[in-house]
Formats: C-alpha cells, structure tokens, sequence
C-alpha cells in the first residue's frame, strides 16, 4: 500500500527544511537505510535515509524547495505498479502539495491546516520598481544640448570629443560656431574621455531566496534587537603585549591566533564574573545561570554565520581551545557540524579583527545574555612615560541584556577581559 515520507525534524530548533538534492528518482527501488536526499536546515545540510523500503511514486517537494517539518516530501508504494490514485499523503498537506497531486491526477485530498508560524509585524520594506522611460545621458551631453550652438559645431565637437560647455562662443548671444572649435586648446576643461553606457535600468535588482540558515539568522537576529534590551560598553586595551606573545609563539612554531587569546581571556572572565555567564528565559520570565563556561563562537561559512562551542571553555588551556576552535571551524565551514556542537552556549564572542575592522556592536544570541564584538590590532599613537609613541591596541565592545546584566557588572567584566588580554603570559598557565 501507499505510504508518504515527510520533512523530517533534523535539528532541535528546526521548523522546516529545502531540499538541496533528491539521490533518488520517481520510479526508483528504495531499500530500507538508503540515502533518499539532502535537506539543508538552518545550519548545515543533512543526509537522510529512508526508514522503509519501497518504491518512490511521486516528489512532493523537489529541489530547491521548502517544506515545513511534517510536511509531505514524497508518496512511495511497496510495490512498483501498485495505484496512488486516490491516496491521501499523511502529515500537514499545504497548498503546494496539492497542486503536485492535481497534476498527477489525484483524486481529492483531505487537507490538514498548516501550524501558525510566530512572527513579527512590520513593514514590507519592499523596493521601488525600476525608472520608466528613463535613457541615459551623461551631465556634459545634457548641458551640450542646452548650448547655444550651430549644427555644425555639434556635429564637429562630438566628432573630435569636444565638451561644448567647455567652449567660449563668438556669435550672436554667445552662439558657439565652427570657428570657435578651431580655437579650443590646451585652455579648454579636461572632461576625462567616454566610458561605457550602462546597461541596467536605475533601480533594477534580483530577488535571491533566503537560504535555511540565512532566513534562521534573520528571525533570531530581528526578534533579538526587537525584544531584547541592548546595552553596550566599549573598552580599547593595550595590545602590545599580546602581539609580541603571539611572535614569541611563532618563533617557537607555537600558532595561536588572537582569537584563541580572547577565548581564553574571556573563559577565565567568566569564571571571576558568573553572572555574565547567564541568560533570559523569555517564556518564564526569569533569569538563567549558567552552570558550565561554553563559548560560542562565530563562524562566517557560505551559506551565513554558526556559532560552534568550546565547551568548559574554561578547563582549556590555550593550545586545547586553538586545536578545538581550527576543527570545529573547519567542520563548519563544510556544513559537517552536529547539532549538540552548535546548540547552545553561555556566551559567544564574535571577531572581525581579521578584516582590520576597529570596532563594531554585535547582536545578542538569545537566550544569552552578553555577546563580545572583537575589533582588529590596529597601529596607534599611545602615550608612555609621559611620551608619544607608536603603539598598538584593539577595541572591545559588549553587548549585554539589561534585563540581566547591569552596566557596572558589564564594566567589571570587560575590565577582566582587558586584564588578561595586557598581560597575555597569565593565559599561557
């Protein structure tokens, strides 16, 4: 008999998934622990294995498409001739499947309604259309048309490349006239030769479909600036220190990157201030506090941004957190993570010092509480001594939620931070 297969809960926070590739065809022998297809979550992309053996009569959802955990993927029959007519998929059949059964001459299917999905209210934002009627005119070609000009000293100076505007005239009502052409020299305005006209309409663009990850981190990231209360304290720190360790480091063919400095800097951080190591639990009102130091930290990959942790981050030493973070990042970048190495998490820290960016203000990852943007090393006059001198330093921005975290106890724990990062050999030990 009929049987449907649907959008399968992959990930704990997972509300539906697109399908990146079908390893399967309609017609096809399916056996029972086979690979059947790719579905790209909000964080990675998953392999999935049918759970039964069969044969795959219809796709439901084909690549490129989402469906909602649940939600009929694709009709299979234990035999191969065996009739769908009629069969009504099990789960949440949407409007879409629907339509796919029409086509294939289904008969009528029951529907189930679909769950509300919770979201913000807002404007559409939506972009103007593109201009109409609009042509394309260089500033000189609009103010040549308006010069008082004959038709022969149009024709002559666009022929040899001559800005009219540039052009005192002789004739009457200052009218330029072929002979005034003839005159123009090395007094007349550089207008820095032709380029090409372009070739899109002003306010053209594409539309480009979030992918899972990329409309995740647009949900989170949208209710977290909304709904939680952002403060942020800035600190610049002395980085001399730390970049003379990293070199002595590298000497010895010891890598560490800053990062791994940080990380280290910030574990030790929250275990002097536990409560920045907490978090807000929207549902029951109330405040969490974290037990265990797991650092998330940020990673850019294709598809947007994963945070994987360092789990009892504060228990690492140096090497162990730069050996964890290059393989865990690593993994991410090649979509390879587990949920439990993504999931979760005390507190992160997000670095765009690589990109020689001074500073920036980063957004809160509920349920946490706190979130430190890291800034690059960058040259910089400081003072010595009583003395100017060249110098280096690195600024540090965190975010805290001011339900839980006030500004002094935000203060005392950049401050740490600040510590440990001017006197880098204390996270040597």
């Amino acid at each position: 008999m009929p049987f449907t297969v649907t959008m399968p809960k992959l990930s704990p926070t997972m509300e539906e998934g697109m399908i990146a590739k079908w390893h399967k065809k309609i017609g096809d022998k399916v056996a029972s622990g086979e690979l059947l297809v790719e579905v790209a979550t909000d964080k990675a992309t998953i392999e999935y294995n049918a759970l039964d053996a069969g044969f795959l009569r219809l796709i439901l959802v084909p690549e490129g498409k989402r469906a909602r955990v649940n939600e009929p993927m694709a009709v299979f029959t234990e035999t191969a001739t065996e009739s769908i007519a009629g069969y009504t998929p099990v789960g949440i059949a949407s409007e879409k499947v629907l339509e796919v059964l029409q086509e294939t001459g289904s008969e009528k299917v029951e529907t189930k309604p679909m769950p509300e999905k919770t979201s913000l209210v807002s404007s559409s934002f939506s972009p103007e259309p593109p201009l109409a009627d609009y042509e394309f005119a260089f500033p000189t070609d609009q103010a040549s048309a308006r010069i008082s000009a004959s038709p022969l000293a149009k024709k002559l100076a666009k022929e040899k490349g001559i800005d009219l505007t540039t052009v005192r005239g002789s004739g009457p009502s200052g009218r330029v006239t072929s002979r005034d052409l003839n005159l123009a020299g090395p007094d007349q305005i550089v207008t820095f030769g032709r380029r090409a006209l372009p070739t899109e309409i002003p306010g053209s663009y594409e539309a480009i479909a979030l992918s899972p990850m990329r409309q995740k981190i647009a949900e989170r990231l949208s209710e977290a600036k909304t709904f939680v209360p952002h403060i942020y304290v800035r600190q610049e720190v002395d980085a001399e220190p730390l970049f003379r360790a990293r070199e002595q480091l590298k000497a010895a063919n010891l890598k560490a990157t800053v990062n791994d400095f940080v990380i280290r800097a910030v574990a030790l951080a929250l275990k002097e201030h536990p409560g920045v190591n907490s978090g807000f639990h929207r549902a029951s009102q109330s405040i969490i506090l974290f037990k265990t130091i797991d650092i998330s930290v940020a990673v850019t990959v294709d598809a947007g941004l994963i945070t994987p942790i360092i789990r009892h981050a504060d228990y690492k030493n140096l090497g162990e957190i730069s050996l964890e973070i290059k393989e865990l990042a690593a993994r991410a970048k090649l979509g390879k993570l587990q949920p439990h190495e993504y999931k979760g998490g005390s507190f992160t820290i997000s670095n765009l010092g690589m990109f020689g960016i001074t500073d920036f203000c980063a957004i809160i990852n509920p349920p946490q509480a706190a979130i430190l943007a890291v800034g690059g090393i960058l040259e910089t006059p400081c003072v010595r001594n009583g003395a100017v001198v060249a110098g280096k330093a690195m600024n540090f921005v965190l975010s805290v939620d001011h339900r839980v975290i006030d500004g002094a106890e935000a203060a005392k724990f950049l401050k740490s931070i600040q510590k440990y990062i001017e006197s880098p050999s204390i996270l040597l030990i």
